[in-house]
């Protein structure tokens, strides 16, 4: 090929697949994965509208913990919250201009929203609120997978001292949608809000009403922008093997490094005077070679004719956060032929067709489904029955080991391959190590003959 030819189009290839590709990151163990916010206009009452939204976790997996989303937006105009059911702004902002007795809920160009706490007031609240910003991950509680607040608010009339004005609005009739939406989570970005077809809304499953229009937002999770390093790692052992392989050093960080919080068991301080939060980038971990908040050890305990059994443990050597509604995922060969799992919950996830070498674990209600901290020696562990399938089975070259592990939707570090657990010498086939023996005990005969 000529080499003008090389020199041009190679680089303008990359060019082009670096411009298209989404900015959000891609888990192949759940392709689908996303946040929705959907934008309901339910009403328009001439100078205000009513609005519902709804925040769908359409995550297998990956579910959003407390302190929960806070929901946030620009209006492309002077818009103000009137009132609110079931969510609340965190501030209300300058609304000196409206000098009556009613004052607005929020006179802020771009406020958070945040949801309510289960036991608010009932005159407070709206349908499907008040779970504290809590949502459930589509396998573990599909019931506690979406929250909805309502509010009323008044049209926009676009001025031109607006402070950073946005793109130009997304309209579609009377309605404007606003901008610029954040969920207020690490790792989550959002694109720009789209129209799609009104929703449909029934009382009693035999008359339909729909919306006046509907516009969704999605928002997608990034490992690399939620953390700048892992959040776990994974260590592994066996019945046949003799030592631990351990985490990989420096797997989530390095001790002295910038942001490496430790403390070593025997000088950890009380608890009270810990600091509490449970932002993972002010985590104070164990002092340890990987560094990592979180450690899950895989053991191969013990072979039987038909089945084999494996010992999963996960630990929490962060000091300061307890991990709530916790779960992992496992993509294991065997996981086809699990056939009992004892203290977790357990669900195969098909995620292409009916390849099913990927499993999901989490914890039992008010058993194990809080993982403490490790001022608490926080673990949870859990043993798996696997029926051996002869087609594939083996415990040579790492086959019983998996080959991802996910916690709590974060890619884990695994060890190097080459040091997975092997089988020692004297595991060899039954046939061989008798021909061997054998083989050195006419050896041992011969030679004694000879010098007797």
């Amino acid at each position: 090929m000529n080499p003008f030819y090389t020199n041009f189009f190679i680089p303008l290839f990359f060019f082009i697949i670096l411009s298209v590709t989404p900015s959000y990151g891609y888990d192949s163990l759940d392709p689908y994965g996303n946040i929705t916010v959907t934008w309901d206009f339910l009403a328009d009452n001439g100078d205000t509208i009513d609005v519902k939204v709804s925040i769908y976790n359409f995550q297998l997996f990956r579910h959003v913990e407390q302190p929960g989303w806070r929901l946030g937006w620009s209006w492309t105009g002077d818009e103000v919250i009137w009132a609110m059911l079931g969510a609340e702004a965190t501030e209300q902002g300058n609304c000196t201009k409206f000098r009556g007795q009613t004052k607005p809920h929020c006179c802020q160009k771009k406020p958070t929203i945040i949801d309510l706490m289960p036991g608010t007031p009932y005159n407070l609240q709206s349908a499907n609120c008040c779970k504290g910003g809590v949502l459930t991950s589509l396998t573990q509680d599909i019931t506690k997978y979406a929250s909805t607040f309502q509010m009323n608010y008044k049209k926009a009339s676009v001025t031109d001292d607006d402070i950073d004005p946005p793109p130009p609005p997304q309209q579609d009739g009377n309605f404007t949608m606003p901008q610029n939406f954040s969920l207020g989570i690490p790792g989550y970005s959002c694109g720009a809000p789209f129209q799609v077809p009104p929703t449909k809304i029934t009382k009693d499953g035999k008359r339909w009403t729909q919306v006046l229009d509907t516009w969704n937002v999605t928002c997608m999770y990034s490992q690399f922008l939620a953390s700048p390093a892992p959040k776990c790692c994974v260590s592994m052992s066996a019945f046949y093997y003799s030592t631990i392989v351990p985490c990989p050093t420096c797997s989530c960080n390095c001790q002295g490094l910038p942001g490496a919080n430790c403390l070593n068991d025997d000088k950890s301080p009380p608890m009270l005077t810990l600091p509490q939060g449970n932002d993972s980038a002010q985590a104070l971990v164990r002092c340890s070679r990987h560094m990592c908040p979180i450690r899950v050890h895989w053991h191969v305990k013990q072979s039987y004719k038909e089945y084999w059994r494996v010992k999963i443990t996960i630990t929490n050597l962060n000091f300061v956060k307890n991990y709530s509604q916790w779960n992992l995922v496992v993509l294991h060969p065997n996981f086809r032929s699990v056939n009992r799992v004892f203290s977790f919950n357990y669900k195969p996830l098909p995620i292409y067709g009916n390849l099913n070498d990927t499993g999901m674990f989490w914890g039992l209600e008010y058993y194990n489904d809080m993982l403490l901290t490790h001022g608490k020696n926080g673990n949870v562990q859990t043993e798996i029955l696997l029926r051996k399938d002869k087609e594939e089975f083996s415990f040579k070259e790492g086959w019983t080991f998996p080959r991802k592990i996910s916690f709590n939707g974060d890619e884990c570090v695994m060890p190097s391959p080459d040091h997975y657990p092997i089988l020692p010498n004297n595991n060899a086939p039954a046939h061989i190590t008798t021909t061997t023996t054998s083989f050195i005990l006419l050896f041992s005969v011969l030679m004694l003959s000879i010098f007797l």
